[in-house]
């Protein structure tokens, strides 16, 4: 889905539209252009320009499980440095158990809240906004579609919270799935996500009738929304 968002750039595009397509914070992007990773300069104004063509490619390099290095050049998931053995593949079972920095281990007693959202500078804002307005609520955190739905069957949580673009299973579809699943027909959903309304015509189908949070207003409004959803499955 992202690939496809990518196509609707520029060709030239600031930082703040690839922020939004990738759905990361600007500073992630800027970090990415500085590590290489992503083709950009500047402009006779001063303003940084990121080339539409190194977003795809670096889409693309993601999506084929390949690892971008400075310079742009794609490095294998299973490269082999001289002298080292080569790393363990992780099954879904070790996927689930290393994700997400999990707040705690599930209490029978107290609501849970799972996130799914593969953007660390927004896990760390929700982690911040649950400490502060719900430390009675354990939070998970996944950081993929398919970790997310792993988790979501596991913790049976009473309210989710989910981005729509997602690698893995990318958000609409695990909403989709999740609300036609009566194992979770309890659980609240909140929708997060750095699309603009008219962008968000293709995931129509998964988000009719959900809240839906745009990510530049998630401290104003995620946490009366959250309060409310917990106090609908109390």
């Amino acid at each position: 889905m992202k690939t496809s968002l990518a196509m609707t750039l520029p060709d030239d595009c600031s930082t703040r539209d690839v922020a939004q397509v990738l759905g990361l914070a600007v500073r992630s992007v800027q970090l990415m252009v500085d590590r290489g990773e992503l083709e950009a300069w500047k402009t006779p104004g001063g303003h940084r320009r990121i080339a539409r063509a190194s977003v795809e490619r670096w889409l693309a390099q993601r999506q084929a499980g390949a690892v971008v290095v400075p310079g742009g050049s794609p490095l294998p998931d299973a490269a082999v440095v001289p002298g080292a053995a080569p790393p363990p593949e992780k099954d879904l079972g070790q996927r689930v158990a290393h994700s997400g920095n999990r707040a705690a281990p599930a209490h029978p007693q107290r609501q849970r809240v799972l996130l799914i959202e593969d953007s660390t500078h927004f896990q760390t804002l929700v982690k911040l906004l649950m400490a502060h307005s719900f430390p009675e609520v354990d939070l998970h955190v996944a950081d993929d579609g398919i970790v997310g739905l792993a988790m979501a069957g596991e913790l049976q949580p009473d309210v989710l919270i989910v981005d729509i673009l997602l690698p893995g299973i990318d958000g609409a579809t695990l909403i989709a799935r999740l609300r036609s699943h009566p194992q979770f027909q309890r659980s609240r959903l909140i929708v997060v996500t750095s699309l603009e309304p008219e962008q968000r015509a293709p995931y129509a189908f998964a988000l009719a009738g959900l809240p839906v949070v745009h990510k530049p207003r998630l401290v104003q409004e995620l946490p009366g929304l959250l309060s409310e959803c917990l106090r609908s499955v109390a």
